[in-house]
């Protein structure tokens, strides 16, 4: 089959989108390929049609675990089966996914970047017939990239021991940052394909203002259809999604504090349009697909111009008109001003961290490589009278030093081990004959029930038992009273993997170098982003096209900066006309004080400049000199 085949029978397209056809082309032919494509780009078709028509399995390694168990779904739906591997899964049901990756009938393994690295996926790498290794999030193994993560680092190992060509993909690089990806991943031969990164049915709009509610409020009510709002904190969005209610619009608030339900029904309600407008901080947005958002407004400044495009990018996908709306004032820029120090606590204080989170789950030294721990922010934080914030970003330095991995809002699965053997089983007399049927069914359908906790679908155990999930989830309850099963309920939580031992103080190398490096980008990305707020000559497309490498542009006509010079423009045109209608009517016989007396009222919207207007007009010989 063609890739244009492939295309038609699993996905019903007709045509390819714009750069993908030649991005499958370079895979087909072996090639290592960076791709570069804005976001909404289709990146997804680009690994998975050659993935398709190759023999063999395709690795797929990307940090969004939303997405990837989203992927997983929508292959299965289409007949091609797919495996992920993530944080939140046991020992045993990694061991279960790789063994089938590797002697079952599958086209895609998804792995979380942390798993790369670990002995347990090590030791199937010789097992596993890879046909390609694709890395989505391609900037996060640059240094120089937004989002530095040191696991990604690893993936660049896997060239040494897997001969495969490599799909490499993101939807915003720099120059220096796309020469980093293919070093880091040890390409063959440098190939970056791009789409341009011009969006002409995005209007871009920026308001310094201080009442940003009532601009908020505008675009809710002016623009029809969905749109999404995004703040920085949770308090903000939960204060701006009331306000928006009370003045009539239909909105929701979404934030990393909701339950895994909660967020899953208001994000479901807002994809088929039954929520108008979602309130909400950058938790929000990856991997969802909705194609008719027409607008996103920021309420506060984002911290980098990579950050601000992938979020404004989900505007208007299905390519009619939508706004990107960015709202801003002196606060903003002196929260810029102040937010390095946050965002990267001391290195001491980092170190302490280090050491307290191994305290704090009662971790001895030169032990816990390999633990997953189960996380609250906000539990750790309140146990040293810590604030959230430094907390929070020391241990995504220590994630970037290496040292662990954080990964926030993993959905962590019900799992079940029935914890006596078979035949005592038989000899027990429990109080209900819902929970004979519920062993019955746990005994049926997972095998190795009694050896290890093992995931179960509480949808599918309830219903075959009659019951609701809340029912199954309180027999559970009751039968783990009892001492027959180990019941570890279902949890969305962070985690924290660690990577190593832990080391004793003095021992912890925490990279200053790169401490200082990161730093510094940090703060020249928020130059940047200031910059763009604040600037009042250049197409704001053009500006952002430009920080990304892209510099054979020309004015995108719809954006604010863009409509103020043609506002402009059309006042010069209407004057000079006005003022050779003016002379005319005088058979070019007339007087400065006429002019001045019909011109020269600041009431008058063409009193602006007419002056050098006129003078142009009598230096080119198209009027004649005023009379004095």
């Amino acid at each position: 089959m063609s890739p244009a085949e492939v295309l038609k029978d699993y996905w019903g397209y007709d045509s390819f989108r714009p750069m993908q056809e030649e991005i499958i082309g370079a895979a087909l032919e072996g090639k290592d390929v960076l791709a570069i494509l804005p976001t909404g780009g289709g990146k997804s078709v680009c690994f998975q049609v050659p993935g398709i028509m190759a023999d063999g399995l395709t690795l797929v390694v990307t940090p969004l675990i939303a997405l990837m168990k989203d992927q997983v779904q929508n292959l299965e739906k289409r007949g091609v089966r797919a495996l992920a591997v993530h944080a939140g899964m046991s020992r045993h049901e990694v061991d279960l996914a790789l063994n089938n990756a590797a002697y079952g009938d599958y086209k895609f393994l998804y792995l979380s970047p942390e798993r790369v690295s670990t002995r347990l996926f090590q030791s199937y790498l010789d097992v596993l017939n890879v046909s390609y290794i694709v890395v989505d999030e391609a900037h996060c193994i640059s240094q120089w990239g937004y989002d530095f993560r040191p696991d990604y680092l690893k993936i660049g190992e896997l060239r040494q021991r897997v001969d495969a060509p490599v799909i490499a993909l993101t939807a915003t690089a720099t120059p220096s940052v796309a020469d980093d990806i293919m070093d880091k991943l040890a390409f063959r031969e440098k190939l970056v394909l791009k789409s341009g990164f011009e969006r002409p049915n995005l209007t871009y709009v920026v308001r310094h203002i201080e009442d940003k509610n009532s601009q908020i409020l505008n675009i809710c009510r002016g623009v029809p259809g969905s749109g999404i709002v995004y703040a920085r904190s949770r308090a903000k969005c939960e204060e701006l999604t009331a306000m928006l209610k009370s003045e009539g619009v239909s909105a929701a608030f979404y934030h990393a504090g909701l339950g895994p339900q909660a967020r899953s029904e208001r994000q479901e309600a807002w994809k088929v349009g039954r929520i108008q407008v979602m309130v909400c901080t950058n938790a929000f947005g990856m991997g969802i697909d909705k194609p008719d958002v027409r607008f996103v407004a920021h309420y506060d400044l984002p911290d980098s111009p990579e950050a601000y495009f992938q979020e404004a990018g989900r505007a208007g996908r299905d390519g009619k008109r939508s706004y990107a709306l960015l709202l801003w004032n002196g606060i903003d820029t002196r929260r810029l001003a102040k937010i390095g120090s946050v965002t990267f606590p001391s290195l001491e204080f980092i170190g302490d961290i280090y050491q307290k989170l191994h305290a704090f789950f009662e971790i001895p030294y030169d032990a816990g490589i390999g633990r997953q721990l189960k996380f609250s922010l906000e539990d750790f934080s309140k146990a040293f009278g810590f604030q959230r914030a430094p907390v929070f970003h020391s241990l995504k330095y220590l994630e970037r030093a290496g040292h662990l991995t954080y990964s926030e809002e993993v959905d962590i699965p019900t799992k079940v081990r029935i914890s006596v053997d078979r035949k005592s089983l038989y000899d027990i007399d429990l109080p209900s004959e819902d929970m004979v049927s519920l062993l019955d069914v746990l005994m049926r359908t997972y095998p190795g029930v009694f050896s290890f906790l093992q995931t179960i679908d509480e949808e599918y155990v309830s219903g075959r038992i009659g019951t609701t999930v809340p029912g199954l989830r309180q027999l559970l309850y009751s039968l783990s009273l009892e001492h027959v099963i180990s019941y570890v309920p279902a949890a969305h939580s962070d985690v924290v993997f660690l990577h190593h031992d832990r080391l004793r103080p003095g021992n912890v190398d925490l990279m200053p170098e790169r401490y200082n490096m990161l730093r510094e980008n940090y703060e020249a990305r928020s130059r940047a982003m200031l910059e763009y707020a604040s600037e009042t000559d250049e197409c704001r497309s053009r500006y952002l096209l430009r920080y990304f490498g892209q510099t054979d542009t020309v004015d995108c006509g719809t954006c604010d900066i863009c409509r103020e010079k043609s506002s402009s423009d059309n006042h010069v045109d209407s004057t000079t006309e006005m003022l050779i209608g003016f002379i005319r009517e005088r058979d070019g016989s007339y007087r400065l004080e006429e002019l001045m007396t019909e011109f020269g009222n600041p009431a008058k919207s063409y009193s602006k400049d007419y002056l050098d207007i006129l003078r142009h007009l009598i230096d080119d010989g198209i009027v004649p000199p005023y009379q004095n």
